[in-house]
């Protein structure tokens, strides 16, 4: 199994998350929405930022509660249960 290079960082105080994608050199920047993506100069992302992303989290789990995908009642049953 290839192992893999990404890194991932979160700075609270600003409240981004760094997802470092390769180590190649960033040539420019694009902003997307509440991402701020910055690539080589073959176009390639290297380095994404997710601007407010703690309220993004919170937007996307409601999004899935509304769509049913997440409930946050559901209880699973163990995988393993321990012997008495």
């Amino acid at each position: 199994m290839k192992k893999s290079n990404r890194k991932m960082s979160y700075e609270k105080e600003a409240d981004v998350l760094r997802v470092e994608l390769s180590s190649l050199p960033i040539d420019y920047a694009e902003e997307l929405g509440p991402f701020v993506v910055h690539y080589s100069k073959r176009r390639i992302p290297v380095y994404i930022e997710l601007l407010n992303a703690s309220q993004f989290v919170k937007d996307s789990k409601q999004a899935f509660i509304h769509e049913g995908v997440f409930s946050p009642f559901r209880i699973e049953q163990p995988a393993f249960r321990s012997m008495p």
